[in-house]
């Protein structure tokens, strides 16, 4: 089991909620979700019971056909899984809660009656379409459970610099080129491995690439096949497939005719939706007017869309073959790739910035006397004020959009901040960070 964050949220709900909230682990698929309830119940209860409502067996599933008389539920329960509870002492974990919608409408029942405490997990795509006749319960502390974040997959691999980098930080010079070339491979090694724990774990157990790879491309199979049993056209899907070509071919928003292949229909906006919901993506708003709250101007209509998970944004761009050739990943890990691989660590930055609980923004304009436009590629609030942030894949190249924005918006922008593979620096107004660096200047907003 790797050490996640989301454990400390949970020990805030059981210190502090449990009385009268469950706690519901929303995420997408395979991200950890059940792992990290259950080795919660191991260590901080005496006892507990897991009810996997995907693999249920029958003598359990018909303990919930009536559930008026608690004393009796919790007998059958305890007699069905051949497990003892205890009171004040005791979870139970509902697993997949999606799947038995009438188990998470008594929620409200359970938590009041106040024997034992309660943890759900699920994908939330499936729980909105569960939820049409059953009254939804107010008794639940929602966690948002994320790929791994940088600082956990360091955990997991047993690099412990992760604090170092925070004091290089704070310190606020140049690391050096040969340390910072340093630092850098090792973010691109969590860029190339991702944030899914099986994907962590083949890496961790000296799993080759193509290995890790073939990990990758199961997950993404499996959402696909989730997407399938949603809407059978098999459109979701394609819609999923598309992130990364678009983001390559620097489309201002996301178009869903051109993953569909056909003219946008009011359906379309549901399969939209449903993704979403999904949370294997990262939706970011195009803001009109940045010079006031972001989620007063942002447009819930214009979008573009990132994966929730790099590793499995690696997979897809490099994705034409059935097996993703290791010389590949070499070449990224050395910084060595010819393709302009920019949209790449924008989708890095986006699962950093989303992982640190905050809404995706972005702004765009069109130039004067021209049909090109201006782009920021993520919008930041700090306190009342601004942060516009670009991101570049190599050097800090051009970075006029960003310059233009600061002009525009001076009195709302706090500073602006460029991230790329180089070091600590300034260029007049604007701060130059190296990638790895996000999560710290996110602590500090």
């Amino acid at each position: 089991m790797f050490k996640r964050k989301a454990f400390e949220q949970l020990k805030y709900w059981k210190d502090n909620k449990a009385p009268k909230y469950s706690a519901l682990l929303e995420g997408a698929r395979r991200v950890g979700k059940t792992t990290i309830a259950e080795e919660f119940a191991k260590q901080e209860y005496r006892s507990y019971i897991k009810i996997d409502f995907a693999n249920i067996r029958k003598n359990v599933l018909d303990t919930f056909e009536d559930i008026a008389d608690l004393d009796i539920f919790f007998l059958r329960l305890q007699t069905s899984a051949g497990i003892s509870l205890y009171k004040k002492e005791s979870v139970i974990i509902f697993d997949e809660i999606q799947l038995m919608p009438k188990a998470r409408q008594a929620i409200k029942y359970l938590v009041a009656d106040g024997r034992y405490d309660y943890i759900e997990t699920g994908s939330l795509i499936s729980i909105k379409k569960n939820i049409k006749d059953i009254v939804l319960p107010s008794e639940e502390m929602k966690i948002p459970i994320y790929p791994m974040d940088y600082e956990e997959f360091m955990w997991a691999i047993g690099n412990d610099t992760y604090h170092v980098l925070r004091e290089l930080y704070k310190y606020g010079k140049p690391v050096g080129s040969v340390l910072n070339r340093k630092l850098m491979r090792d973010f691109r090694i969590y860029m190339a491995v991702g944030g899914m724990p099986q994907a962590v774990e083949a890496y961790v157990n000296g799993k080759n690439f193509t290995e890790i790879d073939e990990v990758k491309r199961e997950i993404i199979n499996l959402y696909k096949d989730d997407f399938f049993k949603i809407d059978n056209t098999g459109l979701i899907g394609r819609m999923y497939d598309s992130i990364p070509s678009q983001l390559a071919t620097g489309k201002r928003s996301y178009v869903i005719s051109a993953a569909t292949g056909k003219k946008k229909i009011n359906k379309d906006r549901e399969r939209l939706y449903d993704l979403l919901d999904s949370k294997t993506v990262l939706p970011c708003y195009n803001v009109h007017s940045p010079s006031i709250a972001l989620t007063q101007t942002m447009d819930s209509d214009v979008l573009k869309l990132y994966l929730a998970d790099t590793g499995l944004f690696t997979t897809m761009i490099f994705n034409s073959s059935k097996e993703t050739d290791t010389n590949i990943y070499t070449k990224l890990l050395s910084n060595s790739l010819k393709a302009d691989l920019g949209y790449l660590y924008e989708n890095a930055v986006a699962q950093m910035i989303s992982s640190s609980d905050r809404k995706l923004y972005y702004h765009t304009w069109k130039k004067e006397n021209s049909s090109h436009y201006f782009e920021v590629d993520f919008l930041l609030s700090s306190n009342t004020k601004i942060v516009p942030l670009e991101v570049k894949s190599s050097g800090t190249g051009k970075h006029e959009s960003i310059t233009v924005f600061q002009k525009k918006y001076s009195k709302q922008v706090a500073k602006q901040i460029l991230l790329s593979q180089k070091d600590i620096g300034n260029i007049e107004m604007l701060k130059l960070y190296p990638i790895y660096m996000l999560p710290f200047i996110l602590e500090d907003l």
